[in-house]
């Protein structure tokens, strides 16, 4: 066990710039909150995906967004969106709005289509956006330098679907990588375009003990990872946090005797895992973690922070990882 002083760092969030569209609540799937619900990752693995169409994605970090269902937004019209969308950022460079201002920089929009993150055919396709820069003195035939993504995805979200007009396209998960300031004129563009509505996504300290006792028990063929929990600690004149570090065939022991059904996970297996772990440490350190507050995990096959950032590690998982994600963006957006 090792303690370091630090406070997690909160981004800024958009501002609401349209209305979005009205939902009534309904009740989640996963059931994160309730003992009664069951999930099962086993039935969220990656498919036929080949790894090398998605290997971009891996080992990125990656912040996260819900989105309300985009009004008028069509698949066939990728290229214009992106003609606009570069129009619409060059127009916010004049304004001083843009990042590298004072500097005459070539920016290309790319938009397509990610069809391999589809679970189902009633899924809409993964939306990539890509930014690029050039400066005009480089010379013609140098390569970009890609400075921002983000993409938009729905894995597993048919039942959001079916409950909003045609008109609208449900890509509830939104996730970025790059400038913030980027992250907020590409936001803006969808948002006034599109009559969405972005908001910052955050993880539980409850979703992510789901998430630390489901990655605990994926295979991986060289689990060299730790499993760490980071926690921090409430009401103290300076921030710490509190960073406890299993190893990953000790940790899926401990798993594999609390699991009762191999493939499904219960908020009572949850609760028990982690009931586990805190009275090893407490053991041997004497502190009760039942009483800070968990705020990151990081294992071999992912790391979730309750920021509401994420890194995806195993090709093999990503699908099952977005259904979980897409359900928490479903979840905030109802």
């Amino acid at each position: 066990m090792e303690s370091a002083d630090g406070a997690a760092r909160a981004l800024p969030s958009f501002g609401r710039l349209s209305r979005g569209l009205p939902f009534g609540r309904a009740h989640g799937r996963l059931g994160l909150s309730t003992s009664s619900q069951r999930f099962s990752p086993a039935r969220r693995s990656q498919g036929n995906v080949d790894p090398q169409r998605i290997a971009f994605l891996l080992r990125k970090q990656w912040t996260l967004y819900s989105v309300t269902p985009l009004y008028r937004f069509s698949d066939a019209r990728l290229r214009d969106y992106a003609r606009l969308l570069s129009a619409f950022i060059a127009a916010e460079k004049q304004k001083g709005l843009a990042v590298e201002v004072g500097i005459e920089l070539d920016i290309k929009v790319a938009v397509s289509s990610l069809p391999d993150l589809k679970v189902s055919d009633q899924d809409q396709a993964a939306i990539l956006v890509q930014l690029s820069l050039r400066s005009p003195a480089s010379p013609k035939n140098s390569e970009e330098k890609l400075v921002w993504s983000g993409w938009f995805c729905c894995a597993s979200g048919d039942h959001l679907s079916e409950t909003v007009p045609e008109d609208f396209t449900c890509l509830p998960l939104f996730l970025a990588n790059g400038a913030e300031s980027y992250t907020s004129i590409v936001g803006s563009w969808f948002q006034k375009t599109f009559d969405c509505c972005f908001r910052r996504l955050t993880i539980s300290p409850l979703n992510l003990s789901w998430m630390a006792a489901m990655w605990t028990g994926c295979k991986v063929d060289k689990a060299t990872a730790l499993v760490e929990l980071i926690f921090s600690v409430p009401r103290l004149p300076q921030p710490l946090d509190i960073s406890y570090a299993i190893h990953p065939e000790d940790a899926k022991a401990l798993w594999d005797t609390v699991q009762k059904t191999p493939g499904e996970i219960t908020q009572e297996e949850v609760d028990v895992f982690m009931d586990c772990l805190y009275s090893h440490f407490h053991r041997h350190f004497k502190i009760h973690l039942s009483a800070t507050k968990l705020v990151k995990v990081s294992t071999a096959i992912a790391s979730a922070h309750c920021d509401g950032i994420v890194k995806f590690l195993q090709s093999q998982y990503l699908i099952g990882m977005l259904m979980l994600l897409t359900e928490l963006a479903i979840s905030q957006i109802q």
